[in-house]
This record gives structure tokens, sequence and C-alpha cells, in this order.
């Protein structure tokens, strides 16, 4: 790491809050001076009386090692010899107010000493070799808004313990955790807060050490190889940062000179009573050096690809977490921050300056507009946001009784009315498996297999959402107790029960696919990507959509939140052919009831939900099913008939021309010219035509000049038609019959409803058969009695599939 001269350049920058390597000049730095090796301390203390550096080489004597200030009168600066890498130290401040000196902890240290206690230890971070260019030269090629993003988020000291119940070290992670991670086809590792904090049981949001990465789990350089390990295995890594507070422990940043310095001056704006700590004072300029450096250090010294930034609408609105009275209006009457507005400008405007690659991700849980638009365009700068108002709405939706989400259908489906607004990230945190919230598989409603089922289910429709993906530890395998910080997670559920292991083998195999296909994160921030299919069936607690990727190729996602098996349902499809069902989280080897798909799926000529086509499938209870197009149609259309094929053709003179399948719930128009009888009547057309009349009995038209022979030909070929059996393994509701002279007839689309033994709808819809005056009508005037009783006995009606209505002229 390069240092500083401690230029009047560099110090202008400083004061200025524009030198975004103030880490290079700051804090204690190994060097030589006048040809002796030793460290030089330099702080930011423009209060202090007196400064002196303390520790074990002076016996902690503040009269002995006193630093001077510099030209500008605010920094203090000292190099004292034969000091090197793991001194321990600390600040000793005397107020202007004089009285007893301050303890405090570098600011800009670089490493600190293990808890309890809480000095500062001179660390060299230049002697580290990284073996991770092959994943910066993948990065600058690939940028992460079209490529897949699916983030586990990791507690350290909880993910796992070892044997005795100790941390488990940096290296010990940069093996085991890694390993997982990719055996587990996670894209990304995103770890909460390892700034160095006093109290574990903050997780690491109040820091005291905002360089130092936290020795709970070993040194700097085994963070870098746990970095290292993780780049070279093709995983990002993601660190939560927290710019918007600081903790009051009396080593760290409060009163750091015995006046508010890193805080504002103003107490109502620094005082964080909700949290117990401080907040940052956005306006002075040496701070927003101090926290833009900070963001360039994690990317700069430890090749960290993103962070995630906590708290942001505290940062924003003066009135966060305010009651009245209790806050000030801006200089225009408003509640946002102005001075930490401008801040995250100038943050994420430098970031991106300098790591274009960069992942700045905002926790910001309102609705401030434009947080992931860049600053040039308006916006707040961030590239993306936890989509909050997702997470809050589905939480509540999974956590009802199947009989109740009917009602809540909203919070399943109201995400899509924004979710292009920004990029977002589709997040289950950490902040929602703790404090009596229950873990995600105990909030799922319902017996032991059903909170399973329903899990895999919600995982099905979440992966399939628009926007990135972000899962806490435990998730996966379906932990049933609360995130613990002080307890490793309960891995041996998946040892020992079956359930478990068959999540965390579905987690493995849902986390494959969604990488696997493009369409489920190429187009993640554009209507483009996505297609309602039915958003509107609340009933039957179902939803379907499309995702698409930037080549045309599409996936279909439906999601069953009942317990209830739907049997042959229909979805409108956007292309007609053949589909296949390429995952169902319902699979027996995922600990489902094994309702599948397992075959061609040919689509029809019926308009259904908006579409032209559409396919009959089954839904398994509690589930998420994905259906993909394996072969379209050559002609854009594939007939009813194409599933079983048991109607006959008929040879016309048209060779393409098949007859068309006959239902009993349509009218049916039908020109049928036989060779046969065009070989006997020259220039003789023979007319059929279906009435209009319910009973659909056929009328004959033929001209006066018909022969004999013509008409029997004619009436034998309509008799033999109308008698062929129908057994095709779809069930057919409506035809569209387009001939010449016949009215296109199109059903009315319904949706589906839950399959009972006959149903209203069924009822109401079911053909009514045909007379037998009618039947026998024809085969009277043709002199047939036997293709009379044959007409009437293929007449029977069958049951007709259920939620669709009987279309008739």
């Amino acid at each position: 790491m390069e240092t500083s001269e401690l230029s009047e350049y560099d110090l202008f920058l400083f004061h200025q809050g524009t030198n975004y390597r103030a880490y290079e000049m700051l804090g204690a730095h190994i060097m030589e001076q006048n040809g002796k090796k030793g460290v030089r301390f330099t702080v930011w203390a423009p209060h202090a009386k007196e400064v002196s550096v303390v520790g074990d080489f002076n016996n902690w004597d503040t009269r002995v090692n006193k630093m001077s200030k510099l030209g500008d009168g605010e920094i203090w600066n000292l190099f004292i010899p034969d000091v090197g890498p793991g001194t321990v130290y600390k600040y000793a401040i005397l107020p202007q107010h004089e009285g007893p000196h301050i303890m405090k902890a570098d600011p800009y240290g670089f490493f600190a000493e293990k808890k309890p206690e809480t000095a500062s230890i001179v660390y060299e971070l230049g002697n580290y070799k990284w073996k991770d260019s092959k994943w910066a030269k993948f990065k600058e090629d690939h940028p992460s808004y079209t490529r897949p993003m699916l983030t586990y988020e990791v507690h350290l000291g909880s993910w796992r313990r070892t044997p005795d119940g100790e941390y488990l070290s940096y290296m010990d992670m940069a093996d085991q955790l890694v390993d997982y991670v990719k055996s587990m086809n996670y894209t990304h590792i995103e770890l909460m807060p390892l700034c160095e904090h006093p109290f574990d049981g903050s997780w690491g949001y109040q820091a005291t050490g905002y360089y130092a990465v936290t020795s709970r789990y070993g040194t700097p350089d085994e963070f870098r190889y746990l970095v290292d390990k993780a780049h070279q295995a093709g995983i990002g890594i993601i660190m939560d940062w927290v710019p918007g507070h600081f903790c009051k422990d009396n080593q760290g940043l409060r009163d750091f000179d015995g006046q508010n310095l890193y805080e504002s001056d103003n107490i109502q704006r620094a005082d964080n009573a909700g949290w117990g700590t401080v907040n940052f004072d956005y306006g002075r300029t040496e701070v927003q050096s101090f926290l833009i450096s900070n963001a360039m250090f994690w990317m700069d010294q430890y090749h960290i690809d993103g962070l995630r930034i906590d708290a942001v609408a505290n940062m924003l609105y003066l009135n966060y977490g305010r009651q009245d009275g209790d806050w000030v209006p801006n200089k225009f009457g408003g509640d946002g921050n102005l001075e930490a507005i401008d801040f995250l400008h100038k943050l994420n405007e430098a970031v991106f300056k300098n790591y274009p690659q960069a992942l700045m991700i905002a926790e910001e849980s309102t609705s401030w507009p434009n947080i992931s638009k860049p600053v040039y365009m308006g916006g707040m700068g961030f590239n993306y946001k936890w989509n909050m108002g997702w997470m809050n709405d589905i939480l509540r939706y999974i956590s009802l009784d199947p009989i109740y989400r009917k009602w809540h259908h909203d919070k399943l489906t109201f995400s899509l009315m924004y979710a292009f607004s920004e990029n977002f990230v589709l997040p289950l945190s950490h902040d929602e498996v703790v404090h009596g919230k229950c873990s995600l598989i105990s909030k799922m409603p319902g017996d032991y297999w059903q909170k399973f089922a329903g899990l895999r289910a919600f995982f099905g429709y979440w992966m399939a959402h628009p926007g990135k993906k972000l899962l806490f530890m435990g998730g996966e395998f379906g932990q049933f107790i609360e995130w613990n910080f002080d307890d490793s997670l309960d891995w041996h559920l998946v040892e020992q029960y079956e359930k478990h292991t068959q999540m965390l083998e579905y987690s493995r195999a849902l986390n494959k696919f969604y990488v696997d296909h493009k369409a489920f994160w190429e187009v993640d921030f554009d209507w483009r990507g996505f297609e309602w299919i039915d958003c509107d069936n609340a009933d039957d607690s179902l939803v379907s959509f499309i995702r698409k990727a930037e080549d045309g190729s599409f996936i279909i996602a439906i999601s069953n939140f009942t317990p209830e098996v739907r049997h042959g349902y229909r979805f409108g499809v956007p292309a007609a052919g053949v589909y296949r069902e390429i995952f169902n989280s319902d699979a027996e080897e995922f600990g489902g009831s094994n309702v599948l798909n397992d075959y061609d799926i040919v689509s029809e000529d019926m308009e259904w939900q908006g579409k032209a086509n559409s396919i009959l499938v089954t839904v398994p209870p509690l589930a998420t099913i994905y259906l993909e197009l394996q072969s379209p149609s050559d002609d854009g259309v594939k007939k009813k008939t194409t599933a079983k094929k048991t109607t006959a053709k008929k040879t016309t003179v048209k060779a393409k021309a098949t007859s068309a399948a006959k239902t009993r719930t349509t009218a049916k128009a039908k020109k049928d010219e036989p060779e046969k009888a065009e070989s006997t009547a020259k220039k003789t057309t023979v007319k059929k035509a279906s009435t209009t009349k319910k009973t659909t009995t056929t009328k004959k038209t033929a001209t006066a000049k018909k022969t004999t022979a013509t008409k029997t030909a004619a009436a034998k070929a309509e008799a033999e038609e109308e008698t062929k059996p129908k057994t095709t393994r779809t069930r057919k509701t409506a035809v569209k019959a387009k001939e010449d002279g016949a009215k296109e007839v199109k059903p009315k689309t319904t949706r589906g409803r839950k399959p009972k033994a006959e149903t209203a709808q069924e009822a109401e819809t079911k053909p009514k058969p045909r007379t037998r005056k009618a039947t026998t009508a024809k085969a009277k005037e043709d002199g047939s009695k036997t293709a009379a009783k044959k007409e009437e006995v293929s007449e029977k009606p069958k049951k007709t599939t259920r939620g669709r209505k009987k279309t008739e002229e």
C-alpha cells in the first residue's frame, strides 16, 4: 500500500472532503525516516490541546511520545523509530478543557485487539500477493445487471463453529464456507459487518474501527485469503457497511478530541436514541473524506466487490425514528437530510469512477425515488436497492393459512406495480428471522409436510420473480429455530432428518436452475423480461407468468399456494408447440408428493388469458413448476387433435386439410368434398352447414341438380365421420372451425376453479345430447337407419373440462 507524504495538496483535499485515499495519509504507517525504520502516526484531532501516542513500547506514558501539529493546525503527527508490526497503541488526547486524557483507538487503524481489549495494532498491509486477476477480468467483461446474482448472507460468527463452540477462523472459512457456497450454486457471499466492533450482540452494525477488519476470526491477511479464495472459485464478496451511525463506546469516534467531531454539533441530529448510537455529521468535509475513503479502502485493499449500505433511510430522513418535536426541518421546510443526500451523491460518484463494476446496494425501506439511478439522472447513485416492500408483503402472505390467502392476493402480485422502478434485490435477510419473527419455515402454516412444501413453493416463486436474490444462512435447509448470533446453525438437522436433507438438495437444485437459465436474470429490470399470464386468480391462490431472455427464449412459472391439486388447468402460452415441465418443487426427491407433468404438453389453438394458444397442465399442491417450450409449431398453430390422434384424416382436394376434432359443446361447420362424389358429379358442389340452433342438427342444402348417387355418397361420408371415436388425450370444449363460409367461433376465457366432482360451472357448461328426433331425421332421409343409431351413440355427452364454457352459435 502506498503511503502519503503528508503534502499540502493531500491535506487540502482531506479538508475539502475529496481525499478518497485518506487512509494512505492518516493512521499508523510502517516506513523509514533518516535511515531508521519505525512507524509514522497521524491523527485528525482539531480540538485537542495535546496528543501523544501510548502503548506497551512506552509503558502507556502520555509524556513520552508527544505528537506535533502539522501546518493545517488540525492534524497531529509523530514518527517513532524501532516500532513495528504488532505494536499495540492508542492516542492519548488532552481536551481543551484539560482534565484526564481521553484514550482513543486509531480511527484509521488497520487492526485491533481482540475483544474485550480495545487498542489498535500496527499492521503492514502491503505484503499479501493476490491471485484473483481472472475474477477481476471476468467482472469487467460481464456487468452484474445481466448476469445471475444469487447471494448467500452470512454472519461469520454463527454460520458454523468448532466442536468446542469456538469461532471458525478466516482461514477455516476460506475452505469450508467457500466450498459450501460453491457447491450450493450461489454466486455471491454477503458478509455481515466486519469492521471492528466491541459488542457481539450488535452483529457488527455498531463499529469502532472502520478500517480494521475484526480480529475475532484472524488477521487482515487471513481475511484477504478468504476473499481471494472466493474469487478464485468465481464467487463475489459483498460486505455490509454502516456509514449511518457509530457506537458510543469510549475508545471509538464519539467526542473523539473532547468535542463533537465525527458527529454533528447539533445534539438533536447527532443522537440516535432508537439504536443507542451516534449519527455521522455529513456536512463536515473531513467526515466525508473519512467515509468515502473507507468505502474505497475495502475495495482497494481487500478486493471487496461491493458494499451493502445499511439503514439508508436513517441517513436520508431528518425525522427517521423520531417523534414530532424531536427534529428540525431542513432550510426548505422538508424532512430530507440535505447534507446526507449530497454525501451519498458524492460517495457513489467516487466509487463508480474508481470501480465501475462495484456493487453499491442500498438497504432503503421507504419509497424515496430513484435510489438505484445514477446521480446525473437525478438518482441517489446506488446501482441496487433492497426491495423491502416485496419482502414485507410476501412474508405476510406466506404466513397466512391457505384458506385465507385469497383475501390477500395483492400481497403476492402488488410488487409488479413497481418492480422496474429500481434495480431491486429481493432479500430474505437476517432481520426477518430474529426477535420473535420466526424462521422462514416456521412462518409456514400447516403440518410438517405442508411447511416444507410451502417453503419450496415460495422459494420457486421468489427465484422466478424479477430482481436479484439474497437468502440468509439457514433458510436453505429449513432451520426451525430463529437465528442466534452466539451459536452455530443447526447443521445436525441436515445430517439426521430427511426433510431437511431434501430441503437442502432442493435449494441446491433450484439455485443451479436459476444460474443456468438466463431468462431468470438477463432482463431483470425491464418489462421486456416479464409478462403476466394470470395475476388475478385469487380464489385459487395461483399465479402464472413468463420470464424472458434477450434472445426471446422464455420460461413459464406457475405457483400454487394452496394444498389442492389443480387437475387439467388451462393456461395461455405465448407460442404454439410442445412444452415440457423442466422443474417441479413437488418432486419426490425434494420431499414432495410427486405430482408431475412428465410428458409432452402440446398446445392447442384455443385462445386463453389473452394468448392465441393454451395448454392443459396439472398444478401440484403447494408447489411451483417451470415450463419451457421444447419445439415450436412449424405453422405457428397446433390443432387440438395433436395430443393423441384418433380422428381419421379425410382425403380432400386440399392435401393439407385434416378433419377438425368435434366436441359436444360447439356447433360444427364443415365442407366435405369426397373424391368419389367429385368424380360422379362434375362441377357439382355439396354444401353442408351446421344450423345455429342448440340442437346442432344437420340440415342438407343440396341443390336440385344433385344426382341420387351424389346425395347417397355425401350422407354416407358424413355418417362415417360423425361416428368416429374421439379419444384425444386432452379434453376439448371449443374449436375454431375455419372453413369456406363458416363463422369463426371463439370460446369465452374463464379463470380456472377448484377441481370438484362436478362444479356448478361444469353443470352449466355440460353439452346437451342430441335428441333422437334430430339424430335420426337425416338417417331416415338418407334411408340409413344404421348410421342414425351409430350417430346417436357417438353423441352421448362426455364430462367436460372444468372451468370452460360451451360456445354456441
